[in-house]
């Protein structure tokens, strides 16, 4: 028997990993849901069932829900996007009898953050709210830490390639919880596909220290880091605030700063307890192995090829 899962905004990079590794897998069939149908990548648009239209477009949205198994929101976008646009899917689900919805989520556990304590993940507490309250469709939110991809990339701050230096705040033996965007699309096609997955799932592939991460960059690559702390956990808060005070606007320039605190501060942490031996075919891949996948001279433009080989 066919088991469809439905998954919204199906041309980004996450969408792509998890649609390449769903097609793979017999007696599946997906539908995906876009704004501009010609972006999905021509290896799967011909094995894909695909419906355009927006997030706010209601009509589409419900025929698009309709007839699936479980549906994938992968929208990345806007608040209004992330809220309501989720809002409507989970609405249209609801109408048509879809009993599971993943809401998009991959990240810390925000269930412990403070509404505008960490702003960009304020969304996801407004979603997971609305999902708790529907007695018809049942929420899924995969909890993965961070993408490892991001970890190295520039605008993330911490590794510099040109110097091959590793910057810091706090101690340096704050507990970094990661997932590569592939893995976590290979835990998630897995909870797709088990019908008894609702609620919060655990699914992390590597935790390390910052100085681990660093020994272990070493350990691969043969080449010692330098490592540089910039300050305690308490200067990396005011820091990030003042830059957001004096210019509000400038939001990358505080942005990855915020995520950094409360990546290592403790209050986000998803282990150490996991749900990773709920899914055995899935290998998680730690920080260590994602050195051995990634040649050293590409970590720092790893993300931009995420989604792209499929």
């Amino acid at each position: 028997m066919t088991f469809t899962i439905g998954i919204a905004g199906i041309t980004g990079k996450f969408a792509r990993e998890l649609t390449s590794i769903l097609l793979k897998t017999p007696n599946v069939a997906i539908k995906g849901y876009c704004r501009d149908p010609s972006k999905v990548p021509q290896s799967f648009s011909s094995k894909v069932s695909l419906a355009r239209g927006d997030a706010f477009d209601a009509p589409a949205v419900q025929a698009f829900v309709a007839g699936c198994d479980v549906v994938v929101c992968c929208y990345l976008g806007e608040p209004k996007v992330m809220v309501e646009g989720q809002k409507l899917l989970v609405d249209a689900c609801a109408a048509e009898g879809v009993p599971r919805f993943v809401a998009s989520d991959w990240s810390l556990d925000y269930t412990k953050l403070q509404l505008g304590q960490l702003f960009p993940k304020d969304p996801m507490i407004h979603v997971k709210a609305y999902l708790d309250a529907q007695d018809k469709v049942k929420g899924v939110h995969i909890l993965v830490g961070m993408f490892i991809d991001n970890f190295f990339s520039p605008p993330f701050t911490t590794y510099d390639a040109a110097s091959a230096t590793f910057k810091y705040w706090g101690t340096g033996n704050e507990i970094w919880e990661g997932t590569t965007y592939r893995n976590a699309a290979e835990f998630t096609a897995a909870v797709c596909l088990d019908k008894d997955a609702v609620g919060i799932q655990k699914l992390v592939g590597g935790r390390a220290s910052f100085h681990e991460i660093a020994q272990s960059f070493e350990q691969v690559y043969g080449v010692k880091p330098k490592v540089e702390r910039q300050g305690s956990l308490d200067d990396l808060f005011n820091h990030m605030h003042e830059l957001r005070k004096k210019d509000p606007r400038n939001i990358f320039a505080y942005l990855f700063l915020f995520f950094q605190y409360y990546m290592v501060n403790g209050q986000t942490l998803i282990g150490p307890e996991l749900d990773n031996d709920k899914y055995p075919q899935v290998k998680p891949v730690s920080w260590e192995d994602y050195f051995r996948i990634v040649p050293k001279n590409q970590l720092q433009t790893a993300l931009s090829s995420v989604g792209q080989n499929v």
